[in-house]
């Protein structure tokens, strides 16, 4: 099939929406279908990455804001595909796919993804909550099928009364993670030494994400706050827990400043930029990986599953869908939304547990194979798109 991925963000930007379109894109090319991915061009570096497996077209903005961009080229550019797979949210890209089933009808097959509410911050809230009531609900309607990533979140989320109403239409497929390229593994040295971390004695907390304005809801300052509490805590006790925070944005100064405030720069330590290809080492260098989000924008987590691939226990917000991926006291813990108290704690007794610790990693690479498996996951997405390409 020819098969057409939007989406608004795309590699070499680190962001979840972006990593399943790319995982959704690889995937599919290696079954055999020429795959486009269609994208806004944010930067000129962003066509420092290419792929040799499937086509990426990267449009220039008709004005953009934040992660969103207006591509009215996408009305000429989606001419004589099979499947036209939209990744939402996309403000300026969505409405556009939108006018163009309108316009052709049956005749496109429009398969959307339905990642995250959008909360956003400041002045955005009522932009977002005007599309969210009025335009959203539009978009969906003209989809053939609808993705989630959990059903536990999309029944929490703004498309909950839509899916009541049709239930059919909505269909489950989990993110995935590629099994063979995250596994347990050997601390790696170089790193130890890079970060003075002393492999028998220190313990190592880890985080994975973005630190733009776009990703305020990763809870970066609530980890901290933690952090401080459990340092508090442990101070008398031996063995050290350090905090490690591998990610890039426009907010990772403010942090380290969040983090020199309360006395903790040699505790918490903010990596050098990371080489994708790199991430597992990072994964093999922790003992618990934590995902302290604050709001529903926050709709599964990627790296939870990469942290179970690589045999890791997981501390997340209580939140739906990512709680779904995190099995309360079996893989790890799930914690109270924006309290750092509860997430304090959590921390604590799996430090204070190596037993527990060592068998929450176990079950997580059980739960990596069972329902994460990238292979698995690329084929449920092919099987959606045979049965509609024929309708």
């Amino acid at each position: 099939m020819k098969i057409a991925q939007i989406v608004c963000r795309f590699k070499p930007y680190k962001g979840g929406i972006s990593n399943i379109a790319y995982d959704h894109a690889l995937g599919l090319a290696q079954l055999g279908h020429q795959v486009t991915v269609f994208t806004p061009l944010y930067s000129l570096n962003d066509n420092n990455f290419v792929s040799a497996e499937f086509g990426i077209k990267r449009l220039t903005p008709f004005g953009k804001i934040g992660n969103g961009a207006f591509l009215p080229q996408l009305l000429w550019q989606l001419k004589n595909f099979d499947i036209v797979h939209l990744h939402y949210p996309f403000f300026g890209g969505a409405e556009v796919v939108w006018l163009l089933k309108i316009l052709r009808g049956k005749k496109l097959k429009l398969i959307i993804t339905y990642h995250m509410d959008v909360v956003g911050s400041n002045s955005f809230k009522t932009f977002f909550k005007f599309h969210t009531k009025y335009i959203m609900p539009i978009i969906i309607k003209a989809a053939d099928h609808v993705i989630v990533d959990s059903l536990d979140y999309a029944q929490n989320s703004n498309i909950g009364n839509l899916i009541k109403k049709n239930p059919e239409k909505f269909l489950e497929i989990h993110p995935s993670v590629d099994l063979e390229k995250f596994f347990p593994n050997q601390k790696d040295k170089p790193l130890l030494f890079k970060y003075a971390i002393h492999p028998e004695f220190d313990r190592i907390l880890l985080f994975v994400g973005a630190l733009d304005k776009a990703h305020y809801f990763k809870g970066i300052e609530l980890l901290i706050s933690a952090f401080k509490i459990l340092d508090e805590i442990n101070q008398d006790k031996p063995g050290r827990a350090k905090l490690l925070i591998v990610g890039e944005g426009n907010l990772k100064e403010k942090y380290k400043g969040k983090a020199a405030e309360a006395g903790l720069q040699d505790k918490i330590i903010f990596a050098d930029p990371v080489a994708d290809n790199d991430l597992p080492k990072y994964y093999n260098l922790a003992d618990i990986v934590i995902l302290p989000s604050i709001d529903r924008s926050e709709a599964f987590g990627i790296t939870l599953i990469e942290a179970l691939a690589c045999a890791k226990p997981v501390i997340a917000a209580n939140l739906p869908g990512v709680r779904e991926v995190v099995k309360n006291g079996e893989n790890g813990f799930v914690f109270e939304v924006k309290n750092e108290g509860d997430l304090a704690n959590r921390i604590n007794i799996l430090l204070n547990d190596s037993g527990l610790m060592n068998k929450m990693g176990e079950n997580g690479r059980k739960n990596a194979e069972k329902y994460y498996d990238h292979g698995t996951i690329t084929k449920k997405l092919e099987e959606v798109y045979q049965k509609i390409a024929v309708k």
